[in-house]
């Protein structure tokens, strides 16, 4: 697979990774411990090279299933993984997030001895805390990286100002944000301030949570236990006025003997050359999609036809409820 180098940080991974939170957490209950392994060291026989876990997804569990599938690969492979929640505390009386120093230097020895590793590749804060400065988030991270147990500092869906902030006193390899055709954005805003101080970006969601893979209709029922039944995006409503953007995708995949998936994929490589997407997936067939979508060539032509029927689609429901929103953009 092609590799990409995210922003000016060197950091070099696939130019499609993998998201591995679905394995344990969010999308139904937790998958096969056994298969997922599998799945994982058959991505990098895919030449997917750049994984995503963080200590939440679980919480905890999805680390340990990271570290363990790729311990006998970990020279080949990047992990990124991210500190910010505050895990385990009483939701009624604690707040959400915590990214105080300590807390970062914790998480990160846990974290590490979940991962099976001595240095983290790439150490994202999840969410901006608000109660802690982003200067002194960028110190602990910076800390980390004096001492070996951290390569590149990344932030989660943080507004720009908060990414210049502390690019001035730690570098930001990458900022870790949902981007897709169905979530535009970034757009605005995020990418030329990524662009004008050369931080890579990492798309997460680019499928629009299996959206944009044409599988889910206004028909599809979501489990409790998936928290897609949650997210406004997705009630049947939403489905139905979306699925255009889905048929725009079929459209153009037909024209290109690809699928919905991969051709959204191909739109997001298309967009600059210093990000990677990370779709995530528990099917080995979906995983063989997704990897394929970086052969699939898009031409000017196309890319105009798809931003040109793009703007014509009015998407309908937020991406999340206002309580999750609120945390992203700050």
């Amino acid at each position: 697979m092609q590799k990409r180098i995210l922003g000016n940080s060197g950091l070099e991974v696939s130019a499609i990774g993998l998201g591995c939170m679905g394995m344990s957490f969010s999308y139904g209950p937790p998958k096969d411990r056994g298969e997922m392994i599998a799945l994982m060291r058959q991505a990098v026989d895919l030449g997917v090279t750049f994984f995503d876990t963080a200590e939440v997804y679980g919480p905890f569990t999805n680390e340990d299933l990271v570290g363990e599938a790729l311990a006998p690969v970990r020279d080949q492979v990047v992990i990124a993984t991210k500190f910010g929640f505050n895990v385990g505390a009483d939701p009624k009386t604690a707040p959400m997030l915590d990214s105080r120093p300590e807390r970062i230097k914790a998480v990160a020895d846990a974290s590490l001895k979940r991962l099976r590793t001595d240095v983290i590749d790439l150490f994202y804060q999840h969410r901006v805390d608000p109660d802690v400065p982003i200067e002194d988030v960028a110190g602990a991270v910076g800390e980390l990286i004096k001492a070996g147990k951290v390569k590149h500092f990344g932030l989660s869906e943080a507004g720009a100002q908060t990414i210049r902030r502390a690019h001035a006193v730690q570098p930001v390899a990458a900022l870790q944000s949902e981007y897709s055709l169905w979530w535009r954005k970034p757009e605005a805003e995020i990418i030329p301030t990524l662009e004008e101080l050369g931080i890579g970006l990492v798309p997460y969601s680019p499928l629009g949570k299996g959206f944009l893979t044409g599988k889910i209709d206004e028909t599809t029922r979501f489990g409790a236990d998936d928290f897609r039944s949650t997210l406004p995006r997705f009630t049947a409503a939403a489905r139905a006025a979306n699925q255009a953007v889905v048929d725009l995708l079929a459209q153009i995949a037909a024209e290109k003997g690809a699928t919905p998936a991969q051709i959204a994929l191909a739109w997001l490589l298309a967009q600059k050359p210093w990000l990677s997407p990370i779709p995530g997936t528990t099917r080995l067939e979906r995983l063989k999609e997704n990897v394929g979508a970086a052969a699939v060539e898009l031409t000017a032509a196309d890319l105009q036809a798809i931003d040109s029927a793009a703007t014509q689609i009015t998407l309908v429901g937020a991406r999340y409820p206002e309580r999750l929103e609120a945390l992203t953009g700050r």
